[in-house]
């Protein structure tokens, strides 16, 4: 690197690279000794150093206290493709982790990471709106890797807006590996489906990955075996979005069975009308009693989840009431006045496996029960089937008197 250029590579943000030619060019100017006018491997440049011109329109990012400018900025060979990797279970949940290090590992990819901080695995396509989202850089060995405080969701779009990474459209968006089937209906209460829904609005062909999960049955290392299950079909989609035969218009739901070195091979499925059966539990007056918070570890996304709703919502009350006197705000989330004739209630959201009645065998749940690795195509196309269409013209057509 020269004492007067700075080098982008599709990494920094265009200010950014603005405001270092200004500050190398400044140093050249007042020393000619170019081994002064140099950014070392070991320089750390930070926002006191670089300060942004105010026709830049951009603010200071704040830089991580392991990752400097100059490493960054080695770190991205741009003869690779960008690889996107989110998922709904929390970026330290193994199979994220494992994941990662098996896509490093091939060598093919750069590699870039934006997980939730924390388990949002039922968060289904929600954004996180009103409320500041805070980003944080960790390490994933081998990858560019950000922890945010929202949704699935909230990961995809803001990693392809421009506004965290310098490139906006990665090759893949891969979402994954959960912790637990996303089959039927639960794609719509799934936020690790949600993330690559996001990435397919946005453009970007996506997959979505997810382990049959079993209590008692299954182990952590399983999540490394569904990875080498997976890691073929990855490489082939992104060898086949590169010379443009893909499948378009589609996301794709892979379910990998409860042993994944057991499979039977993968099978192209349809989406099914599987759902577990919600169970509401009353809760006593102590919210979370003794030993109960914890006791079920199937639950504890939801309640993990649940948590962050009230959190988020009990902040959101606050700003919203910083101006206003006199006004109590209860610290779970629910805004007001207290009220010692108001009844209040608690309950707590289980959902129980229940026997399918649907016994076709291309159904996604009913492949992945019987040990294949299921595919589904998720469209997000707003055709409606011809009887339901015809169904409804029919019935607005009888309700609604004819001059309507």
């Amino acid at each position: 690197m020269t004492s007067t250029s700075v080098k982008n590579n599709n990494l920094l943000p265009p200010g950014l690279v603005s405001n270092l030619q200004q500050v190398l060019s400044k140093k050249n100017g007042s020393n000619n000794n170019n081994n002064n006018n140099k950014i070392n491997d070991d320089d750390n440049v930070n926002n006191s150093e670089v300060e942004p011109k105010e026709s830049d329109n951009v603010e200071p990012a704040e830089p991580s206290s392991s990752t400097s400018v100059s490493d960054a900025s080695e770190a991205v060979d741009t003869s690779k493709p960008i690889v996107l990797v989110t998922n709904g279970d929390g970026i330290d949940s193994p199979g994220l982790v494992f994941l990662v290090e098996a896509l490093v590992r091939e060598g093919l990819y750069n590699v870039h990471v934006c997980a939730p901080q924390s388990d949002k695995s039922v968060s289904g396509h929600s954004v996180t709106l009103q409320e500041t989202v805070a980003v944080s850089s960790t390490e994933i060995n081998g990858s560019t890797a950000f922890e945010v405080s929202g949704t699935p969701v909230d990961c995809v779009s803001l990693a392809l807006s421009g506004a965290l990474f310098s490139w906006s459209k990665p090759l893949l968006v891969i979402s994954g590996i959960n912790r637990g089937s996303s089959c039927g209906h639960h794609t719509f209460y799934s936020g690790v489906v949600a993330g690559a829904r996001e990435a397919l609005i946005c453009g970007v062909p996506s997959l979505s990955i997810s382990l049959n999960w079993k209590k008692d049955e299954s182990q952590e290392n399983d999540f490394k075996d569904a990875v080498s299950v997976c890691i073929p079909l990855i490489n082939a989609a992104i060898r086949d979005i590169e010379i443009g035969v893909f499948p378009k218009s589609c996301s794709l739901n892979i379910e990998i069975p409860t042993s994944p070195l057991a499979n039977k091979g993968f099978k192209l499925t349809k989406q099914s009308m599987w759902r577990s059966t919600p169970n509401w539990l009353a809760v006593s007056a102590n919210r979370y009693p003794a030993g109960h918070f914890m006791s079920n570890q199937q639950s504890l996304g939801l309640q993990l989840a649940q948590l962050g709703r009230d959190a988020s919502a009990a902040g959101a009350a606050r700003r919203l009431n910083t101006q206003k006197k006199h006004v109590e705000i209860e610290s779970v989330g629910i805004a007001g006045k207290s009220d010692s004739h108001r009844v209040k209630k608690y309950f707590r959201l289980e959902f129980l496996d229940k026997e399918q009645e649907e016994t076709e065998e291309d159904l996604d749940f009913r492949a992945l029960e019987n040990g294949y690795v299921a595919i589904t195509p998720l469209s997000l196309s707003p055709h409606i089937e011809t009887d339901i269409q015809t169904a409804t013209s029919d019935w607005i057509s009888a309700a609604l008197p004819a001059e309507q």
